[in-house]
């Protein structure tokens, strides 16, 4: 039987993938260079934050995760992330990212993440803030205003006027349309 190569496989992965300690890169392939348009070397010792549109994102999703990651072990979301260089720097685009803690008690510990980049189906259009970002992402999974209020730890009325401000943006109707065309990009 032939042995598998795993930093082979891992190198070689059609999804992005990251190693991490305290939400410092330590390690990264292939996939995770050409998603963000840079090299290992740049990644290589750098936190997540440099792949954020803002520091305030970088926080806010670390304390949020945080207790997911505590309980679950696990955490996943769709989120705007951003190119580091290349052509495209500064090019905000959505991703799904997919995280394990390696320490439960301790979930910034260590940890691998995936990365899928989605911006061939569903692409940046609009200006948002990181806040209407944040609630765009919980909308399209599904959640109601109470829901995302919880999750971003901030009122549901709050929450009811980000939603009507994305609304506006993106020309739509009611939340589902909206959904529609976060979905879709447009």
């Amino acid at each position: 039987m032939t042995e598998i190569d795993y930093k082979l496989a891992f190198e070689l992965a059609p999804i992005g993938m990251v190693l991490s300690r305290n939400r410092t890169m330590v390690d990264c392939n292939e996939r995770v260079c050409d998603m963000f348009g840079t090299s290992r070397e740049q990644l290589i010792g750098q936190t997540f934050q440099l792949l954020y549109p803002s520091a305030d994102e970088y926080e806010r999703t670390g304390q949020r995760i945080a207790p997911i990651l505590n309980a679950k072990g696990v955490y996943a979301d769709d989120r705007v992330m951003k190119r580091v260089d290349g052509r495209f720097k500064g090019e905000t685009f959505w991703c799904h990212v997919t995280g394990r803690a390696l320490n439960r008690q301790a979930p910034h510990e260590a940890g691998i993440w995936t990365f899928e980049d989605l911006s061939a189906s569903r692409p940046v259009k609009a200006e948002l803030t990181a806040r209407e970002r944040e609630v765009a992402a919980h909308l399209m999974g599904g959640l109601t205003s109470k829901e995302i209020g919880r999750a971003l730890a901030i009122s549901h009325r709050t929450v009811e006027i980000y939603r009507a401000k994305l609304m506006r943006k993106y020309k739509a109707s009611t939340t589902a349309d909206l959904v529609h065309k976060l979905m879709a990009g447009g």
